[in-house]
């Protein structure tokens, strides 16, 4: 595009219109109560770092960063509200008329409807979550990428610095650039395209280096942890989660727009291929499992993009666009209302935060919490009440941040509540916000989680009936002894899919003293019910109602029928 630096009147009129946007958000950010994933990122931002087990750290340092300034469910959201108004500034950059095209009024308004009426954006305008990071840095490499294509000599500086920016933001940030090389595969044989690459590599290494001290926590999760056993229902609920996220009225009209649109140059081209690459990947992905909606935000630009280019050009889809966008609109306002108010009463996250787990904090009386897989909640009553509170990772669920922490080391000996199901419960609560939880005490608690075992190799493909004799080194990094006996066992586990897992009891039996290792031998012969699977195996110590998880790095096998 050729144009000069001066502001049109669109510009005006969109820039109006993005800081009316911002100070919405701003209202919002601060009535509404916080999401469960919101509290848990204020555990990273209290312990900053150069990688979490979930995301890279962009989103814990916003968070921080707002907190330093503002207390409350603003300061937490602060930086994420500021996000919006620049990306979408960013986007209506690349894609306005150019200076020999009709600049009326009706560009800007048709802009400002369809960003405003595309629901992804509406929800992820103002909460604290990596997708705000991801679609600010994944803004920064489309300018940087169109100035690379326009054969800016230094837009390589650019494209390095927004992939690093985008890699700490979100991983899904590896998709952006992947794509626009699927769109602009000749970038390849361009030398400064590596040096963007390197560069990018350079300022990404101490995430790295977080990531190999911690036994790449972070990739094995996102590449296998989140795998589960296909149900075709996943891949309908994805399909079902696009259709409303990205505003049903207007299904139609971009399919049409997308059939009919000719990119006139690079950026054009990778937009509008952007939708529907993104969508496909992740349509693949929910054959392993959910996928959740908000992983395909970043191609909304492509999809806003596709649709300005054409409503802007034919006057009855226009007219068709800003009327259901109107009603789109009045809806919007409803469900904002309804997440500050709650007038129809709904159970849900955001709802009854500061009296509940206050309710929670007064029964506990100053004993320690150790919730049993729920990390977000955890997070949640840490973050409200200041309580002393732990989270035991779940193997039939996921392990999690928690894992860094040794906050349960701090309560040994102490007199702690441990959550559990109604069987093993001695007391229960029931919040206002309608959960229940159900505890049991225990007066001289001892937490488990950090002895460590290492074992004899597993093979790698294994058969029904076949006999392991495997060796274990037990290590005790405790300062009291560990015991197995009725409540503390050894077990083996044989996890398969995300929820579902074979235990076994290994029937061991053994006093640790601290600091101390010890070997024992432990023969098993593979039951049938093994049989045609792949499996994570390793062992793990179960001590009363506790959650646990592996207390080793478990070996990838799989058993043959």
């Amino acid at each position: 595009m050729t144009r000069d630096s001066r502001l049109t009147r669109n510009d005006r009129i969109v820039l109006a219109w993005l800081a009316v946007w911002f100070a919405l958000n701003l209202l919002q950010a601060y009535f509404t109560g916080l999401s469960n994933d919101e509290a848990y990122y204020t555990l990273f931002a209290d312990y900053l770092a150069w990688g979490y087990f979930d995301h890279p750290p962009v989103t814990a340092v916003l968070v921080w960063l707002g907190m330093l300034l503002t207390k409350g469910s603003l300061g937490v959201r602060l930086f994420f509200t500021i996000l919006q108004p620049i990306y979408l500034w960013i986007l209506w950059i690349l894609i306005r008329p150019d200076e020999k095209e009709q600049d009326t009024p009706r560009d800007a308004k048709l802009y400002m409807m369809l960003t405003a009426t595309v629901l992804m954006l509406q929800l992820y305008g103002f909460i604290a979550v990596p997708d705000g990071p991801l679609m600010i840095s994944s803004a920064c490499y489309l300018l940087a990428f169109d100035r690379f294509t326009k054969g800016n000599r230094m837009a390589w500086i650019g494209l390095g610095l927004a992939m690093a920016f985008m890699a700490y933001s979100k991983y899904h940030g590896a998709l952006v650039v992947l794509f626009s090389l699927l769109t602009a595969p000749w970038m390849l044989k361009k030398p400064k395209f590596y040096l963007a690459g390197l560069l990018a590599l350079v300022l990404f290494l101490p995430h790295l280096k977080w990531q190999y001290d911690h036994n790449w926590a972070s990739f094995a999760y996102h590449l296998s942890g989140r795998n589960a056993n296909f149900v075709f229902d996943e891949l309908l609920t994805f399909i079902a989660n696009m259709l409303v996220v990205f505003n049903p009225f207007f299904v139609p009209v971009f399919f049409q727009a997308w059939r009919k649109n000719r990119p006139a140059d690079d950026t054009q081209r990778y937009l509008r291929w952007l939708p529907a690459l993104f969508i496909g990947f992740f349509l693949l992905s929910s054959i392993r499992g959910y996928v959740q909606p908000q992983w395909v935000i970043a191609c909304t630009f492509g999809i806003i993009y596709v649709m300005f280019d054409y409503c802007r050009k034919h006057e009855r889809t226009y007219r068709y666009v800003m009327r259901a966008g109107t009603v789109t609109l009045f809806l919007v306002f409803l469900f904002r209302i309804e997440m500050v108010f709650n007038p129809l009463g709904i159970r849900y996250e955001i709802f009854n935060n500061e009296e509940s787990f206050a309710q929670l904090h007064k029964f506990a009386a100053g004993r320690p919490l150790i919730f049993n897989g729920s990390y977000s909640v955890a997070a949640k009553y840490r973050y409200y009440t200041g309580g002393e509170t732990f989270c035991e990772p779940e193997i039939t669920y996921r392990t999690h941040q928690w894992q860094f922490m040794d906050f349960d080391t701090e309560f040994a000996g102490r007199t702690v509540l441990v959550q559990t199901d109604r069987n093993n419960a001695t007391d229960s609560i029931k919040l206002a916000n309608g959960d229940i939880y159900r505890w049991k005490e225990y007066t001289d608690y001892r937490p488990v989680r950090l002895l460590d075992i290492r074992f004899s190799d597993i093979p790698s493909r294994l058969e029904c009936g076949q006999t392991l004799a495997m060796d274990l080194t037990i290590t005790n990094p405790y300062g009291y002894p560990v015991s197995t006996g009725p409540d503390t066992r050894l077990v083996m586990i044989w996890k398969w899919a995300r929820f579902d897992i074979f235990e076994y009891d290994t029937g061991i039996e053994m006093t640790i003293q601290p600091g101390e290792s010890v070997k024992r031998s432990f023969v098993f012969t593979l039951p049938d019910e093994l049989a045609g699977r792949d499996y994570s195996t390793g062992f793990a110590f179960k001590s009363g109602v506790s959650a646990y998880w592996f207390n080793c790095i478990p070996a990838k096998t799989k058993v043959r029928k």
